[in-house]
């Protein structure tokens, strides 16, 4: 089974962390940071970043994916023979499927020329290892709600919220204790059964939004 036949417009793949890899070829270095990021601005600011950090690299080539349904999508050669570089880094980002990420591959010519076919082989692997290395979380769109209970109810509440599968988003305590917490698709009915279990009745949840979550694969 593809990992696209599992994944709804309710789920996406990306990174887990952020992360760094380098191979070596022909003495050239490439190293490849990958990075979390939400649009275009986000995205070209790591480059700049980088670009900065390392000064005296030759090339600084990237691609990125962005959007739940991954739609949005660029990738830079920066100097490299067209179709060398941001390409192979590109289809390693939708190779796993994945959205909300940059790879930037930054190469420090090392005196040997490598060939159109020797590129594209070390770019991917660059970015091939960077993504290993970052591993992968499923965001999964979440509804988030409120539920206002006394202060003696809201430790237990929150402990079997999470021991249900609910996210605790937060807890605010004044006169009363105000939780917040998110639940996956479908989940609505359930959520409401729980607190109306562990309050007998005397509390609703609230539906105030939605919200991605991270969840572990």
């Amino acid at each position: 089974m593809r990992v696209s036949d599992r994944l709804t417009e309710h789920s996406y793949l990306t990174v887990a962390r952020d992360a760094v890899a380098e191979v070596e070829v022909e003495r050239s270095r490439f190293r490849c940071t990958v990075a979390r990021v939400t649009e275009e601005g986000e995205a070209r600011s790591v480059v700049e970043s980088i670009r900065r950090e390392h000064w005296d690299a030759r090339h600084h080539c990237f691609g990125f994916v962005l959007g739940p349904d991954r739609m949005a999508e660029q990738s830079s050669d920066d100097g490299e023979p067209p179709g060398t570089a941001g390409a192979p880094i590109l289809q390693q980002l939708r190779g796993r499927e994945l959205s909300d990420v940059v790879a930037v591959v930054t190469r420090w010519f090392g005196g040997t020329l490598l060939g159109t076919g020797g590129l594209v082989r070390a770019y991917s692997a660059a970015t091939r290892a960077a993504l290993d290395e970052a591993g992968l979380v499923e965001r999964v769109r979440h509804h988030v709600y409120e539920v206002t209970v006394d202060f003696t109810d809201a430790g237990r509440l929150e402990h079997d919220l999470r021991a249900r599968g609910a996210r605790v988003l937060g807890v605010e305590y004044t006169g009363e204790a105000q939780l917040r917490f998110a639940v996956p698709p479908g989940s609505h009915g359930v959520s409401e059964e729980i607190v109306a279990e562990l309050t007998g009745g005397s509390a609703v949840p609230v539906a105030v939004g939605e919200q991605w979550v991270d969840t572990p694969r």
